[in-house]
Order: C-alpha cells, then sequence, then structure tokens
C-alpha cells in the first residue's frame, strides 16, 4: 500500500513538475480501468491537441487525494462509477458546481447532480441473469420476486460491500420504503444457493455452471464475457417492465473544487457528453450511452430494449448510509 501510494504521488507531482499550469492539457484522477477511458481521451487530443493525462486507482483512495491536496491539487476532473461514489465526492466538497447548457441538452435531468456537481457519461443495468437451461423466462418478473420461496437455494448475489448493490438496495428503499425493502433483501438472502460472490463476473460463472439458476448482475460484466464466450449458458433479463423499470446506474465525472485547468476541463466534460464521444464510451465500454441521440452498440442492442427505472440515480447517494445499514441487518455480507 505504501509503495502504491509513494508511486502515485511520484506520477501526481511529475504531472504538476512538467506542466504547471498548461492551458493545453487536463489531469484526470479515474478509477476506470485504462483501456476502457485511454481511447476516449486520444480522440479529445486528436481533435483538439488539448493534452489528457490520467492516473488510475479505487475510487475511495483517489477521492482522499483529492480531498488532501486542497488547493494545491493536481487533478481536474474525477471520473468514477455510481452515482452513489459521485454522491460521495460531492458530499466531501471535492467537486465545484458545473452549469452547462451544453450537458444538460446532451444528459437526462435523472442521470446528472440535481447541483450540478457531477453528470453521467455511460450507463449499465444492474439486472438479472438467469440460467437458460433451468429457467424460463416468463417464471422471472422483478427483482422483489426473487425473494419468493420458489427460488429458495437458486439466488446468487454479488456481496453488499459492493456500491452497486448499495445502490440497488437504495432504489428499494425509495420505492417501497424501508421495512419492505428490508423484507424484499431478507428473501434475497434466504433464497442464496451459496455464499456471496465477490464480483460479478462470478455470479454469472456461477449460473453458467448451475451453481445456481439466478443472479443480479451489471449488464457490461454480462456483454464482455458473452463476447468472449459466445455459447454462454446465461441471459439476461429485463425485471419491472409493468412497473417502475431496470434500475439504471452510471459512470459519470466532476470538476474538482480547486481543478487548476478548470476551463479545460469543462470543456472536455462537455465533449464527452456528445454523441461523437458517446458512440467511442458505447462501443469500448459495453454499456449504454448517457445520451439518449446515441444507439449502443450491436453487441448491447442484441439485448433488447427495456423501460429503465425513472428515478434519479442520485438516490443511490442519498440513501447509502441506510442501504448499507438495511443490508448488514438483513444478513447481506
Amino acid at each position: 500500500m505504501q509503495v502504491r501510494n509513494a508511486l502515485l504521488a511520484a506520477v501526481a507531482f511529475t504531472l504538476v513538475a512538467g506542466n504547471a499550469q498548461a492551458a493545453d492539457e487536463v489531469v484526470v484522477y479515474s478509477s476506470r480501468i485504462d483501456e476502457l477511458i485511454k481511447p476516449v481521451f486520444d480522440a479529445y487530443t486528436a481533435k483538439t491537441g488539448v493534452k489528457v493525462k490520467f492516473i488510475t486507482d479505487k475510487e475511495a483512495p483517489l477521492m482522499q487525494r483529492i480531498k488532501a491536496e486542497g488547493e494545491n491539487g493536481v487533478a481536474d476532473l474525477l471520473i468514477t462509477v455510481d452515482a452513489g461514489n459521485l454522491w460521495q465526492a460531492e458530499q466531501m466538497g471535492i467537486l465545484q458546481p458545473f452549469a452547462s447548457a451544453t450537458v444538460d441538452a446532451n444528459i437526462p435531468a435523472q442521470y446528472r447532480s440535481s447541483t450540478h456537481a457531477w453528470t453521467g457519461l455511460s450507463l449499465r443495468a444492474r439486472t438479472i441473469v438467469y440460467s437458460t437451461e433451468r429457467v424460463k423466462p416468463e417464471e422471472l418478473s422483478t427483482y422483489e420476486a426473487l425473494a419468493d420461496a420458489n427460488w429458495e437455494g437458486r439466488l446468487c448475489l454479488r456481496t453488499s460491500k459492493k456500491v452497486y448493490n448499495q445502490s440497488l438496495t437504495a432504489t428499494l428503499i425509495e420505492t417501497h420504503g424501508a421495512d419492505k425493502a428490508e423484507q424484499i433483501v431478507k428473501g434475497w438472502v434466504n433464497n442464496l444457493a451459496t455464499d456471496v460472490f465477490a464480483d460479478d463476473n462470478s455470479v454469472i460463472q456461477a449460473v453458467d455452471a448451475g451453481q445456481c439458476d439466478v443472479g443480479i448482475v451489471n449488464t457490461y460484466y454480462y456483454g464482455r464475457m458473452h463476447k468472449a464466450n459466445p455459447g454462454l449458458r446465461a441471459k439476461l433479463f429485463w425485471p419491472n417492465q409493468n412497473d417502475r423499470g431496470v434500475h439504471v446506474n452510471l459512470s459519470g465525472v466532476g470538476v474538482t473544487k480547486h481543478a487548476p485547468h478548470a476551463e479545460a476541463a469543462k470543456k472536455l466534460v462537455e465533449w464527452m457528453t456528445t454523441p461523437e464521444a458517446q458512440g467511442l464510451f458505447a462501443e469500448i465500454n459495453q454499456e449504454f450511452p448517457a445520451n439518449p441521440q446515441v444507439k449502443p452498440s450491436a453487441e448491447v442492442a442484441a439485448w433488447g430494449s427495456f423501460k429503465a427505472d425513472s428515478l434519479p440515480v442520485e438516490v443511490a447517494g442519498k440513501r447509502q448510509a441506510e442501504a448499507i445499514r438495511l443490508m448488514d441487518r438483513a444478513g447481506w455480507n
């Protein structure tokens, strides 16, 4: 950990020392995998000549680093996944409001902060994955129904420690109230086929292998796995189509409070919401564009269309602490 932090600090120092206050660059702290974001930055540099320098790490260390750097901050932008994380960054006071007519026109309000602290860049649905060998699609209906007794010993879940599940639970609280949401989550826990998994890939693999019949995962994990293995014996199902819709979350970006290149950073954010950049996100990440004018990739489109939950995604942050306490009470490890 100390070695990693020292390397991160060295990179940050190099970014500052080598290019202090240059107007033709933007520095990004990103929790996204390099290969998922670098092509977007390269396209922007090719288009504008503005260099985009970035370092990657987990979201928590990056947010703490921005806070610790304060007025001597290096990063202009924070890019991370899940509205819960973006909400936390906003509450830490490390982002500055950025009102933009371009962003407002390109990204629906439900995928942006109500205070203009951040905006979504790409979307992912957290939906049901099921075994094509042991489950018929007509047996599935809603997230809530996975708590029913007929799914006992058939459900697989990722750990509650991951923000993706915390955000899903937060929306259950917002929709049903805390008591009903806790009843649903307890039902899920009672129906587990095995201990919770560390990641979504393991959930999909467990469904494919017959360890469980259904699970809950982010769509892009399925997309990447299915692309590598077209014979996957698991398929996605869109729940809650007769009521509120599928839970959708996002990856997003915010301008840091003490951004050295704030104006250049804002221009990059605006460009990342345009059809040109959104098309890149869609092709590279197996995610849905946050800009509704842009179509998803052919792979993603093949999963079929669905109605998304219209709840503002910042609810995931507002109710995150409550969701974590509920999951603990329910025994979701």
